[in-house]
């Protein structure tokens, strides 16, 4: 342990002590190996800057019969001992100082961490996210017939490696097709059967391939797509006048390599029927027994039909699928179904983020404010509350966020709560209260924003004249200054005339 250097005070006690030790025991061990000239470095110890010559009078005293009865006649044991406590005091600081030190570094790495698999996220999402546009993109040319669009959206998005790029190919092969380009559609079709053996566009591909082979030769008719809708128009009379016998003709119809929107239409066609059998096609399809995407189109149609068997059924495929994107299919149609008491149970249960997140939203939209309520009391994740406020501005539930914006604890749920409040108009009287309760700076100017985004020239013009904060009034003029209102434009008339 490193002792200080003792103060003069300390110093001269010593001394004292030394000269008394050496005059009542004249014969002892201490004057034998002490000098008069040396009376202060006696027994071998000094005192010098670093402290040590202390140290060593400390132990001195503590062995040295002589210089302890007379260091006890001066006091210096509890000198001593308040000055070796003070030492430990400040050894005790250091250490935690250490610690902090230790600590704060081992933060600083933990954030630097979270921060590099942020960014990794932030990458895989916008990779996500580039894919998805492309799909897209290349469907919306597709259903506008605009093929070479397509197939440029298409091949790049093949190129990519990603989740759908079965589907880009075999999208990629029928735009091919359309566009005359047989050749390149079968090799594209052969890339896909042995790159992806058991993907589920692997059926549509192979009935591509034998509808490309049948017409080998033949050109492709501009009115193709005029045939196709008296098609359509064939299996709807025939589900009309004999469903027994239209629904195994709407089966072959779906499995064929028809246009997407033609597929769709055949596919309502069960919808309509209502029939049994058409009912256990359409749950089939919804099941998966096509491709992803006319299984998010029957999952769609389940939910219009709405009822008790179709939300079973909506459970059953959401619990086996293992395809996000069918899983948010099924939340979207039990929204059209309005089933509130579904989406708050998927809501509690569901682990995936993005998948709670869109079954929150869903809620919104169809209104659950006490679903949303009772979801908001039981979570703990402030991410997914601020997810929670963002649903109950879907629900247009401005009682609620009003209430939030006043009494909760946490300012960023306070902040997100009065920016959806701006959302809904900021014509709610609860925020000027809100403004004058408020301490937090940064809640402040989202109130000064809610007022700015939901054009409430107003409760801005009350604020700039009310507040003495010189910024924060200079941010509510700088709002009215952008908002050309006319009570705003006569405060800061009145501004300038004084």
């Amino acid at each position: 342990m490193t002792m200080r250097t003792p103060t003069q005070s300390t110093r001269v006690l010593i001394r004292l002590t030394i000269a008394a030790a050496l005059s009542v025991f004249p014969g002892s061990r201490l004057a034998a190996s002490c000098s008069a000239g040396r009376v202060f470095e006696p027994c071998g110890f000094s005192f010098s800057s670093s402290g040590h010559g202390f140290s060593r009078a400390v132990n001195a005293v503590q062995v040295n019969p002589a210089l302890a009865a007379a260091a006890s006649f001066f006091g210096l044991p509890q000198l001593f001992n308040a000055q070796a406590a003070s030492q430990q005091d400040q050894s005790q600081r250091d250490q935690e100082q250490q610690q902090r030190d230790r600590d704060q570094q081992a933060r600083d790495r933990e954030q630097e961490r979270r921060d590099r698999d942020q960014e990794k996220r932030n990458a895989e999402q916008a990779r996500l996210d580039r894919q998805q546009e492309l799909y897209d993109r290349g469907r919306e040319a597709l259903d506008e017939a605009r093929y070479a669009r397509a197939e440029k959206n298409f091949a790049e998005l093949s190129q990519l490696k990603g989740t759908q790029t079965d589907a880009a190919l075999y999208w990629l092969a029928y735009v091919e097709n359309r566009q005359g380009k047989r050749d390149a559609a079968l090799a594209t079709i052969a890339e896909l059967k042995s790159s992806y053996p058991q993907s589920r566009w692997r059926k549509d591909a192979e009935a591509l391939e034998i509808e490309m082979r049948q017409n080998s030769g033949r050109p492709v008719s501009p009115d193709s797509q005029s045939d196709e809708d008296l098609k359509v128009l064939a299996l709807q009379g025939i589900m009309n006048n004999d469903p027994a016998k239209g629904i195994p003709m709407v089966e072959k119809y779906l499995a064929s390599a028809a246009d997407p929107k033609d597929k769709s239409k055949a596919l309502f066609l069960l919808v309509q029927s209502g029939s049994p059998q058409a009912q256990e096609t359409l749950a089939k399809i919804a099941r998966g027994q096509s491709n992803p995407e006319l299984q998010r189109k029957a999952v769609e149609y389940l939910g219009m039909t709405g009822g008790k068997a179709s939300a079973k059924l909506l459970a059953e495929i959401y619990k086996g699928a293992s395809d996000p994107d069918v899983k948010h299919a099924i939340l979207r149609a039990y929204m059209i179904a309005g089933d509130r008491e579904d989406l708050a149970n998927l809501a509690r249960s569901e682990t995936d983020p993005d998948l709670k997140r869109d079954a929150i939203r869903q809620i919104g939209l169809v209104g659950g404010k006490a679903e949303l309520e009772s979801l908001y009391q039981s979570e703990h994740s402030t991410e997914i509350k601020k997810d929670i406020i963002q649903a109950l501005f879907l629900s247009g539930d401005s009682t609620r966020l009003a209430q939030l914006a006043l009494s909760e604890k946490n300012p960023e749920l306070r902040k997100t709560a009065i920016r959806n409040l701006g959302l809904l108009g900021a014509k709610d009287p609860s925020l000027q209260s809100i403004y004058d309760k408020e301490t937090d700076r940064s809640v402040k100017e989202e109130v000064l924003n809610a007022y700015f985004i939901g054009g409430n020239a107003s409760g801005l013009v009350a604020i700039a004249k009310s507040e003495k904060d010189p910024e924060l009034k200079k941010a509510a003029v700088s709002k009215l200054a952008l908002m050309n209102s006319k009570e705003g434009n006569e405060y800061l008339m009145d501004l300038l005339q004084k």
